[in-house]
């Protein structure tokens, strides 16, 4: 009942449903060999297993992620999943890189007139719609601030971009300042007047222009690009790659429980990984705002940057901010399996309907429904009247596997596939089995001469243990074949493991209570013959009983008949 309150609360009366069964979106993928990666079996493996990761990164989400031909990835995202977002996690597939930032504004249109190479004023300020917003702040575990830092993204482009690109060590608090040595633009002036006119001419807002922006730059280079921020578009200068995504080595989305940070995400890297990004913080440290930002760039686009404000080693990191749940776990997806061993292109996205699965899911229930009806009148004709307490199980289990699969959508975000209706319809075979299991043994005892209601309690231990055995064989099947397989079968391997425990609850938690409820009843304990339980049709022993034997001859006459 609680349950299913909770499910009418929350508005999830029914499951969700997968891309077979209520169709979704498909994304074909070409592969490209990457610097240095060939296109093999095993590193297309290695991307099926990253982008698999991805797009099931929150849950199970029932998205399916496979090859087909050498060179061709295929992922199918249910329809109920938040499609867009996994679109754009699974088409991100360029490597992942750490670029120290040299400048940053908000991405506005070129006035008309205006030169492409020519910078921005230094004391320009941002537009009054994105004149503030907030930002994240990387520190270590140890030093992690417990509020969130707010900056304002009004940045002039600094002077770093302009000719003189001669390093300097530190930074002044004016916008004029140089960048630090990791930050400097290289190829001296030539490369830097280039880089200028390319972030003056840049305008994030346009789709087309933002695609381009930073995806042919080589890990060694200085790079323009985009980010967004807050829904604002901004456009970025950004220093060669200081560290390569490969060596973050775990990233994860946790909830400040100690401070006032929120969500934030947490990284690990690898012992090479730690000393390169103590040294790029140690080094951004030093600098004013935003020369003190790293990018985090996939895909050639910035998908956060945050400040430091010391040298961060020790191989851990925090990144803190004003972070949503999803935003976080976002983020820390895109660290965790951002980098792949080659770069695909998106060949096409297409939609894809349910009509065959819909026709598939008739037939299987139509099915169902005949081997359910089959089973009723197997327990009807041999079981009479305990078929009820059967039949009364049956439906309770089925209420709470719906109610739960229902509750599991938005919890975890389960998705009802053909395979999982098929887990949910060999259920019923082991629910049954279970309360057969329990009224053998039952007769067993009124077979050996025992009333009800003794033969109900006795026969409950025996029965037990019978039924934990056959269901822990049943989940450990279950489970196993759930950590081996990937896409649909992992939804019959998840269905028939709830189930399965599901069966536990319901044989302890109501068909034994049942029975000891009925068997005070007395169409059952007098054994009607309509009840199942009737010790004449069982061929029960008659109850033992002790005679007295006479203590010696009667006194008085005997008549000799008698003796």
């Amino acid at each position: 009942m609680a349950l299913a309150g909770g499910m009418f609360a929350s508005g999830n009366t029914t499951p969700r449903l997968g891309i077979d069964l209520a169709g979704g979106t498909s994304i074909t993928l070409k592969a490209k060999a990457d610097q240095g990666s060939a296109i093999n079996k095993a590193n297309m493996d290695t991307a099926v297993d990253i982008m698999n990761r991805r797009v099931n990164g929150l849950g199970v989400s029932e998205a399916e992620v496979q090859t087909q031909g050498s060179d061709h990835i295929i992922v199918n995202i249910p329809k109920g999943t938040n499609s867009k977002e996994a679109q754009q996690q699974v088409g991100t597939t360029a490597k992942l890189y750490f670029r120290p930032v040299l400048a940053s504004e908000p991405s506005v249109a070129a006035s008309p007139g205006t030169s492409p190479s020519a910078s921005p004023s230094g004391s320009s300020s941002p537009s009054p719609s994105s004149s503030a917003s907030s930002k994240q702040k990387a520190s270590s575990p140890s030093s992690a601030s417990p509020t969130a830092t707010a900056t304002s993204q009004g940045r002039a482009v600094t002077d770093a971009l302009k000719a003189d690109a001669t390093p300097s060590s530190s930074a002044s608090p004016s916008a004029k300042s140089s960048p630090s040595p990791s930050a400097s633009p290289s190829g001296g002036s030539a490369q830097a007047n280039k880089l200028q006119a390319q972030y003056a001419a840049l305008n994030c807002t346009k789709p087309a222009e933002r695609a381009k922006a930073g995806t042919s730059a080589k890990p060694g280079e200085a790079t323009v690009a985009c980010g967004e921020i807050n829904k604002v578009w901004y456009k970025y200068v950004l220093g060669p790659a200081a560290v390569d995504g490969t060596e973050v080595k775990k990233a994860q989305a946790v909830f400040d429980t100690q401070g006032a940070s929120g969500w934030q995400v947490q990284m690990t890297f690898t012992s090479s990984g730690s000393k390169k990004f103590g040294d790029i913080t140690g080094q951004l440290a030093k600098n004013q705002q935003p020369q003190n930002e790293f990018g985090i760039v996939l895909d050639g686009q910035v998908v956060s940057s945050p400040f430091v404000q010391n040298a961060i080693t020790g191989g851990q990191a925090e990144i803190s901010g004003r972070f949503t749940q999803q935003e976080a776990q976002s983020l820390a997806n895109m660290l965790s399996y951002g980098a792949l061993p080659l770069s695909f292109k998106e060949e096409t996205v297409t939609t894809v309907t349910a009509a065959l699965g819909g026709e598939q899911l008739h037939a299987g229930l139509i099915a169902g429904a005949i081997g359910l009806a089959l089973v009723v009148i197997y327990l009807i004709a041999y079981y009479r009247g305990l078929s009820l307490v059967a039949m009364a199980s049956l439906l309770v289990s089925a209420i709470l596997t719906y109610v739960i699969m229902s509750l599991l959508g938005p919890a975890i975000h389960f998705a009802l596939n053909l395979p999982a209706v098929c887990g949910a319809i060999v259920a019923i075979g082991i629910t049954a089995d279970s309360f057969i299991v329990y009224f053998e043994r039952i007769r067993d005892e009124i077979r050996e001469g025992r009333s009800l209601r003794p033969a109900v309690e006795r026969a409950w231990p025996r029965a037990r243990r019978t039924i934990l055995v056959s269901d822990f064989v049943s989940f450990l099947a279950a489970a196993v074949l759930f950590v081996v397989t990937v896409g649909k079968v992992q939804g019959f391997a998840f269905t028939l493991g709830l189930t399965t425990v599901l069966d536990v609850v319901v044989v302890f938690f109501f068909t034994k209570p049942l029975m000891t409820l009925l068997a005070r009843r007395k169409f059952f304990a007098d054994g009607h013959k309509w009840s199942g339980l009737d010790p004449k049709s069982l061929g029960a022993k008659p109850p033992l009983r002790r005679t007295r034997r006479p203590a010696g001859p009667a006194a008085g006459p005997v008549d000799p008949k008698e003796a």
